[in-house]
């Protein structure tokens, strides 16, 4: 792919950005040359590598490889029996201490847990624990070696410190000595070359025997070595070179442990180098909240919500453009600073972001197709050096890329064939781009003459497009409008400017009839563009308000018939109950019959048992009509009964309609919720149409609101398609609604997108009083596509 369009479409930014992100030299260098990929294959398992390595940050957070060294030339010293150095072990430790790091990272707690395309990558890593903890027992830092890497090491240090002892014992003796005092300099230790030496005055140096190592820069002062530390100064200077060769031994020990494991650490490097690479595109695409684009082989482009990467994600507008499916050539119009060099270069930016491997800032499901090369004419590319006007230079391009385009290429012109008379302009940028489309080559341009509208409007497989613009405010909205041709709104612009209107007036006289009628037509199409836009919008409230409502009623329904089924088991159950208790009754009592028979009882003993019978009966009529005697011991019985007044029924102690007029005997239809039951007007009492005012109709409506809200609110709300104003007016009565109905917490959808409505739900929420607190969703909950929101 040619090295131009990178610097055109910016794409060299967006690298600059992805090498921010890797903690490592080597994983940067990976992401300074990343560069498309023409294989689908190979885009496809990038992309399932950026994805697996965004949803293990989302689940576990980032994973620093901070620490991983080029160690290639160290190991093939070791190849040929070399010995490393303490600075070299050292980067082997923290190579291995970064393997350690990452191969816990990838360990998962939940046994369940489903593998991904990194699995493989993370399987490789060694972290040659035996190795790591070696180096790190013998060596402290790049200056020092610890006394414990070998028991010989340790003696001579100790050596050292005995000696080191007795030479500063026996100097301090000499410096507290009145003899020797008198002719130092000055009463302290000093080094020369390795020794103790005093600092003598020159001209007492005869009083101090001894050897001279050093003299001042005035030669006033001598540094002898005192006679009596000679010794003790060589001695340590022996130890010192034993030493050395010690820790030489220590090191070549190291290095052939090290040598066993060359093959585990030259993969090392490999699998975290590529690790960090991965892990930084995954990074990346966190920052701009981008997404796995689905690629495809038919050189179909569908951008759903997409955002330029490198503008204010506050700021930029998202755009949904569509290509290779109905139509392989877009023209795009509209006024300057609308938006159209932007739209170019999302697509042109987002095909090479993609084939390399990248998330794309835009919504789920967006399509992007494998280009061979990508061609851009895009900016002012003006060359003095060259004598070449802007004309010129964009001709030179347009032919270099005429000569080199086929059909698996994508073409972006900004501005075509401008800079020049436009008559002749419009015919060369028409004869190029028919020679195009008619190849078949997926081509977006921008432009500003009409009669490349026309050629759009007349041709089969080309279509227009326009970047809205507000006259009224004088502003671009940047929306991508396809299948409208745009106006430059010259005249309009002009006027609100200040420009005067004798002038815009006199403009529009030079203006040819059939000009004029085009742009009347534009105006047209963009006003009912405008009105069946709104219509839809509305459309789309009134579906989504249907469709709660029909879930509603379903939810209802749902209640009523498990009321009713619970009911009438509940009678089942009770009838069997006394059923069960009357025969009982009614064997014991034949029972008890027949032995009084058997046994000629008295009168008396068979009217004791019918009089305990008796009460028995009472007994049983007593619990059933118990709630009517508490409910209505002094009810008054309802006289001029209507169809519809609303009765409560003492005996089954339930509320209904009058559903037919008692008849001669007073019985009559009743019906309470599901079930109609004939009853006698005397198990009836008339309630009140209106409830009674003061505290006790508040404290009902109080419950009788938090019954229904508790029956009917849902446990979240979706907020996505709605704009910021809308979301927050519907939010605001789900949540008194839900905190009515004394629900703990609710799940609030509002979407990924450029996190807008996001950041104005959390806004709103922490407004209100009574939400305790509230969260992003985490992994299974929609992650930051939605929040959650706690009551108090």
């Amino acid at each position: 792919m040619n090295k131009k369009v990178f610097h055109t479409l910016e794409y060299n930014k967006i690298i600059d950005l992805l090498c921010e992100h890797a903690t490592c030299q080597s994983g940067r260098e990976l992401c300074r040359h990343l560069k498309p990929s023409q294989n689908i294959g190979e885009i496809r398992l990038a992309q399932q590598q950026t994805s697996d390595a965004l949803t293990r940050i989302y689940q576990k957070g980032s994973l620093s490889f901070s620490g991983v060294h080029n160690t290639g030339a160290s190991l093939k010293r070791l190849e040929i029996g070399g010995v490393l150095g303490i600075e070299e072990l050292l980067k082997t430790a923290s190579l291995l201490e970064v393997a350690k790091r990452a191969k816990a990272y990838s360990r998962s707690d939940r046994e369940d847990a489903k593998s991904d395309s990194l699995d493989a990558l993370f399987a490789r890593i060694e972290p040659l624990t035996p190795l790591l903890e070696e180096i790190r027992r013998c060596i402290i830092s790049e200056d020092e070696i610890a006394d414990d890497a070998s028991a010989n090491l340790k003696n001579i240090r100790r050596s050292i410190k005995n000696i080191n002892d007795k030479i500063r014992s026996q100097m301090n003796t000499m410096l507290n000595s009145s003899d020797t005092r008198t002719h130092l300099q000055d009463t302290v230790i000093t080094m020369r070359n390795g020794r103790y030496c005093l600092p003598v005055k020159a001209e007492a140096k005869s009083q101090v025997p001894g050897m001279i190592h050093d003299q001042s820069s005035t030669g006033s002062t001598l540094f002898i070595e005192p006679m009596a530390v000679v010794k003790l100064n060589n001695d340590l200077k022996e130890l010192f070179l034993k030493e050395q060769e010690e820790i030489e031994v220590i090191l070549a020990n190291l290095s052939s442990l090290t040598a066993e494991y060359i093959p585990y650490l030259k993969d090392n490097y490999e699998v975290l180098t590529e690790l960090d690479f991965i892990f930084a595109k995954a990074s990346l695409a966190k920052d701009y909240n981008g997404t796995a684009p689905v690629f495809n082989t038919e050189h179909r482009i569908r951008i759903r919500k997409g955002r330029h990467p490198l503008l204010d994600s506050h700021k930029v507008v998202p755009i949904d453009i569509h290509l290779g499916n109905d139509f392989d050539l877009l023209i795009i119009t509209g006024p300057n600073t609308g938006g159209k060099t932007v739209s170019l270069k999302t697509v042109g930016l987002f095909t090479l972001m993609g084939q390399a491997g990248l998330h794309i800032p835009a919504n789920d499901r967006s399509e992007l197709s494998v280009f061979e090369e990508v061609f851009a004419d895009i900016g002012d590319e003006q060359s003095i050096e060259q004598s070449l006007s802007t004309f010129s230079s964009h001709m030179t391009n347009i032919i270099s890329i005429l000569e080199k385009v086929n059909v698996n290429s994508l073409v972006l012109f900004d501005e075509l064939c401008a800079g020049t008379d436009p008559t002749e302009g419009a015919a060369l940028a028409i004869s190029i781009l028919s020679k195009l489309h008619n190849y078949g080559i997926r081509t977006m341009a921008t432009t500003h003459y009409s009669e490349l509208k026309v050629f759009a409007l007349s041709t089969s497989g080309v279509e227009n497009a326009c970047c809205e613009f507000s006259v009224e405010t004088l502003s671009p909205t940047y929306r991508l409008l396809i299948g409208i041709p745009g106006k430059s709104n010259a005249f309009a612009i002009s006027g609100k400017l200040g420009l005067p209107e004798d002038i815009i007036a006199d403009a529009k006289n030079h203006m040819s009839e059939q000009d004029e009628s085009f742009e009347d037509l534009i105006s047209d199409l963009e006003t009912r563009r405008i009105s069946i836009e709104k219509e839809r919008l509305e459309a789309r409230q009134y579906r989504q308000e249907t469709e709660a409502l029909k879930r509603k009623l379903l939810e209802k329904q749902e209640r009523l018939d498990s009321q009713r089924e619970k009911i009438i088991r509940q009678a089942n159950e009770e009838a069997h109950a006394i059923l069960r208790e009357a025969k009982e009754v009614a064997d014991r009592t034949i029972k008890n019959f027949n032995k009084f028979g058997q046994a000629n009882a008295t009168a008396k003993e068979m009217e004791q048992e019918r009089s305990k019978l008796r009460g028995k009966m009472n007994d049983l009529e007593k619990n059933i009509s118990l709630k009517q005697k508490e409910q209505g011991a002094n009810h008054k019985i309802p006289k001029n009964l209507r169809i519809g007044d609303s009765v409560k029924v003492l005996s089954m102690n339930l509320k209904g309609t009058v559903h037919t007029l008692p008849n001669d005997k007073g019985d009559l239809y009743v019906q309470m919720g599901i079930l109609r039951s004939l009853v006698n007007i005397q198990d009836l009492v008339l309630l009140e149409e209106a409830p009674a005012l003061g505290n006790k109709r508040k404290t009902t409506g109080a419950g009788k609101l938090k019954m229904a809200k508790s029956a009917s609110v849902s446990s979240e709300i979706n907020l996505i398609g709605k704009t910021t104003d809308e979301a927050i007016s519907l939010l605001d009565k789900y949540l008194d609604d839900a905190y009515l109905a004394h629900m703990p917490s609710v799940r609030i959808v509002h979407g990924k997108g450029t996190g807008a409505l996001r950041k104005a739900v959390q806004n709103h929420l922490k407004r209100l009083n009574y939400v305790k607190s509230f969260r992003l969703g985490e992994f299974g909950e929609g992650d930051s596509g939605v929040t959650i929101a706690e009551f108090k």
